[in-house]
C-alpha cells in the first residue's frame, strides 16, 4: 500500500535548523507533486512549500519564503524540507503529502493531495 513517511522534527531554539525527510513507499516520488504542510495548535493545517514532479519547480509560502528550501533524492526516494532560521511561529506538526501531477504543477490546498504521513512535531522555543 502506497504511503508516505515523515522524520526529522524535534525541539529547537529560535535561529535554529531542522531537516525533515518525507520518505515514498510503495510507489516512486519522482512521479509526485510533494508538498509540506504545517498545522499550529487551534489553527488550519496550511501549506508551507511544494515541489513539483519530475522538473523539481519549488514554490514557497510567504513566511518561509528564503529561510526553508525543499529538494528531492531520488536514489532514496525522499524529499527534504530544510528549515532555517526558525521562528516560533514555526512550531507545529509537519506533514508531508503526495499526490501524482503533471510536470510544473504546483499544489498547495490540502484538498489536492492523495497521500498523508502521520505529521512530525516541530517546536521552536528557547
Amino acid at each position: 500500500q502506497a504511503q508516505v513517511v515523515e522524520s526529522g522534527g524535534g525541539l529547537v531554539q529560535p535561529g535554529g535548523s531542522l531537516t525533515l525527510s518525507c520518505e515514498g513507499l510503495g510507489f516512486t516520488l519522482d512521479y509526485y507533486a510533494v508538498g509540506w504542510f504545517r498545522q499550529a495548535p487551534g489553527k488550519e493545517r496550511a501549506g508551507v512549500s511544494c515541489i513539483a514532479s519530475r522538473d523539481r519547480s519549488t514554490y514557497f509560502s510567504d513566511s518561509v519564503k528564503g529561510r526553508f528550501t525543499i529538494s528531492r533524492d531520488s536514489a532514496s526516494n525522499t524529499v527534504t524540507l530544510q528549515m532555517n532560521n526558525l521562528k516560533p511561529e514555526d512550531t507545529g506538526v509537519y506533514y508531508c503529502a503526495a499526490r501524482s501531477a503533471s510536470t510544473r504543477e504546483i499544489h498547495m490546498s490540502t484538498s489536492d493531495y492523495d497521500y498523508w504521513g502521520q505529521g512530525t512535531q516541530v517546536t521552536v522555543a528557547s
